[in-house]
């Protein structure tokens, strides 16, 4: 499965004659026992990427000119469509796993990655960056969770990522022995009650400091806990500050027989409940703000302005949302009006076809958090695509923090998506 680096790898890759190639490979339940029309689609799906490869090499877009230098960049990129057709088929027809393929030859990079088997679609797509966007709405929906089952004597971690469910850690504590008796006036039983006591919060302390050290080191993002609900009060006392901010919610659990589907599927219930609370909650802030003009911005030109100045702390995209913007060639700066020069450096641009596929990267290398919003009318009518931001710099008179506010790894908000403040996991909320 994925990991946050690799994720940061594509969102860091651009080729400046735009020959970076991204499949997407879903599986589908076949309608004949030839399995002939994923391979067809992919077939059909490649001579459209030549096609326009071609296209781009005869107008001279395609890097070094027209001569034989881009002859060699076309024939490079063709040897990656055709190794991608080769390799679709080997996959058709397998019903479990969607695939996704990040390539370009001429700077030596082929990256294969196996995915839940909900990436939206078959699709292949050429373009100087790689297409995140679908991959940035999977992980939305299979977050990075730690999921803890603790009771008196025996705690178990399970990792769910992208689906998959997998024990971390089973540590038992065994009961204290305790004697035939109470001994003279009850003493003996009280002191073997206080023993049990201080054995269980030690316990409990146990499970804490794991889950401590497991957030520092990256290990999850959000957690979920499974827990008789009378032990709840004192798991509670023993939990750091931030990894009890970091918890979605709990449930009853005995440790000892829960199967790892109950597991899934209570995890993921208070996982949906608890990210569909979160997103409308970001909806109606960021609305509110933009209209108070605070720290909010609607419309597609604001929030580029936006996201340019290093204001946003989270970006909300429609799921659909698609509209067209045009990219630098040289500084790489993004606009919502279809001109033909940046108006920041004088240079040609490019036309964008969809811009949230090229918002994604931006927001995964600036470590911003982001969410996918779906049928909600209100954000509908204010252009389906919004942000909540750190700062507004025309507000901030003071240069220096301005320059300070732009976004880095330490400062930056990670409660749900695209990055975290950490480096060694992924996350995406969407």
């Amino acid at each position: 499965m994925i990991t946050r680096e690799q994720i940061n790898e594509l969102a860091q890759f651009e080729d400046h004659d735009c020959r970076a190639l991204t499949y997407y490979f879903q599986p589908t339940i076949p309608r004949n026992k030839a399995h002939k029309g994923e391979a067809i689609l992919t077939k059909d799906l490649a001579r459209e990427a030549l096609h326009k490869l071609e296209n781009e090499a005869v107008d001279g877009n395609l890097g070094g000119g027209t001569g034989g230098r881009a002859k060699e960049k076309l024939n490079a990129a063709r040897a990656d469509v055709e190794r991608i057709v080769r390799l679709s088929q080997d996959l058709r027809g397998n019903g479990v796993h969607a695939k996704a393929v990040f390539a370009c030859s001429s700077q030596g990079f082929w990256r294969e990655y196996d995915l839940p088997a909900q990436v939206g679609g078959t699709q292949l797509a050429v373009s100087c960056h790689f297409r995140l966007k679908p991959l940035a709405q999977l992980l939305g929906a299979f977050p990075n969770l730690s999921i803890a089952l603790v009771d008196r004597h025996r705690a178990r971690l399970f990792n769910l990522r992208l689906g998959e469910l997998t024990e971390r850690m089973d540590f038992f504590r065994p009961l204290p022995h305790r004697g035939r008796g109470d001994g003279f006036g009850g003493y003996d039983g009280g002191h073997a009650e206080r023993r049990v006591a201080d054995e269980t919060r030690q316990h409990f302390k146990t499970v804490a400091d794991f889950l401590k050290e497991a957030f520092e080191k990256g290990v999850f993002e959000r957690w979920i806990l499974g827990c008789q609900e009378t032990q709840w009060p004192q798991i509670e006392a023993q939990l750091h500050p931030y990894v009890l901010g970091r918890l979605l919610g709990r449930f009853p659990a005995e440790v000892a027989y829960e199967g790892a589907d109950e597991i899934r599927a209570q995890a993921e219930r208070i996982f949906r409940e608890w990210q569909e609370k979160r997103r409308h909650e970001l909806v109606q802030e960021a609305i509110e703000q933009a209209r108070a003009n605070a720290r909010g911005a609607t419309g597609l030109r604001r929030v580029l302005q936006s996201l340019e100045a290093g204001e946003v702390q989270t970006m909300l995209l429609g799921e659909t949302y698609h509209a067209q913007a045009v990219e630098c060639r040289g500084c790489g700066h993004l606009d919502a009006h279809l001109v033909n020069r940046c108006p920041a450096c004088a240079r040609e641009t490019r036309q964008v076809v969809d811009v949230a596929e090229a918002i994604v990267p931006l927001i995964i290398r600036r470590n911003i958090e982001l969410f996918f919003v779906k049928d909600d009318a209100e954000f509908d009518r204010v252009g389906n695509i919004a942000a909540l931001l750190r700062f507004r710099s025309e507000q901030n008179h003071n240069p220096r923090s301005v320059s300070e506010g732009r976004p880095n790894a330490s400062s930056s908000r990670s409660e749900g998506v695209v990055a975290r403040p950490r480096s060694s996991d992924q996350r995406m909320i969407l």
